[in-house]
């Protein structure tokens, strides 16, 4: 991941989506709302999704333009817009070590401000770019929403199937990655075939990026998330990694005590989770890399052939470290 973010090129590129991005957040009547969401973009992240926007834009032979710079800031107002509805379904108050919008401003407030994060992405898809970007936008945010539904009917349910979670973090998480790749492919005005193998690439690696994410939750120390493990757990989110541990889920359930959570996060720790999550998450690099299409340019087919693999590498290290500690 960080070969994607330091490539010459991409970097370039994310200096000006950072510009974008920060013009569109300030961009509301209300300096209220200005700064919040200013706040919001402030607070940093890896700018992971827009930095896949520009390398599938090179995948495709198409330098990153004005087109492909709105495009990617889009991504981001997005996905930072969904964090703070995240931030109120979970009532955080930290979030990258800053206070979120909603243990500053107080909820109201906060959901009014997301929804102008989704909002003002949209409006600059269709004003500034094109219909079908505007369109790969709004589907994106309408899986979001249906993804993080699932997840919420969800919690707590120890009935709860693979299949389930697959689909809820399908939605929540892989569908803006899928339209982080997609818009780029719309941009270069790419044929179908192109677009549906780039699409099919950032599902993939989406649904890596939050099954590893979920499988941290259960195995990393806490100085390594840099917050309290097991927070699924206590959430009522039963993961996908959770669900492939095969322990009973029966004991599970909202009145556990932080000893039962310790309890359950030894038990999936000495089961074949780890090992069974780090495999199938290899299946799913194997078939991101399969749905590219053909790229030209050595330096960035060398970044998005060896992106999935280099993650799912990257995490195992984690988990040996933990496991060995």
């Amino acid at each position: 991941m960080d070969q994607l973010l330091c490539s010459p090129a991409i970097a370039a590129g994310l200096t000006k989506v950072e510009a974008r991005i920060r013009r569109l957040s300030g961009s509301s009547a209300l300096p209220a709302i200005n700064a919040g969401a200013g706040h919001v973009v402030a607070a940093g992240g890896k700018r992971l999704r827009p930095a896949m926007t520009l390398a599938a834009s090179l995948a495709l032979g198409k330098t990153p333009d004005r087109r492909v710079i709105t495009a990617a800031a889009c991504i981001e107002l997005i996905h930072a817009g969904s964090l703070v509805h995240d931030d109120l379904i979970d009532r955080a108050s930290e979030r990258r070590g800053a206070r979120t919008l909603n243990a500053e401003l107080g909820d109201g407030k906060a959901l009014v401000i997301g929804d102008f994060m989704l909002a003002r992405a949209g409006l600059a898809a269709i004003v500034n770019l094109s219909r079908p970007v505007a369109e790969v936008l709004a589907a994106a945010v309408v899986q979001l929403a249906e993804g993080q539904y699932l997840e919420t009917v969800g919690l707590f349910d120890t009935g709860r199937t693979r299949e389930s979670a697959l689909r809820s973090i399908t939605g929540k998480t892989a569908a803006l990655f899928r339209a982080s790749c997609l818009v780029a492919a719309v941009c270069a005005h790419a044929p179908a075939e192109d677009r549906a193998r780039m699409a099919t690439y950032g599902e993939k690696f989406g649904l890596i990026f939050q099954v590893l994410d979920d499988l941290l939750d259960l195995t990393a120390t806490s100085a390594q998330l840099g917050k309290p493990t097991g927070n699924d757990l206590r959430q009522g989110v039963y993961s996908l990694p959770l669900l492939m541990s095969g322990i009973d889920l029966g004991g599970l359930g909202p009145s556990m005590t932080d000893e039962q959570v310790t309890e359950v996060l030894r038990e999936v720790r000495e089961s074949r989770m780890t090992a069974d999550t780090i495999a199938y998450c290899r299946g799913l690099a194997a078939d991101a890399v399969a749905a590219l299409p053909v790229i030209h340019d050595p330096e960035t087919a060398t970044l998005l052939y060896g992106l999935p693999s280099a993650y799912v590498d990257h995490v195992e290290r984690l988990t040996g470290l933990t496991i060995a500690g």
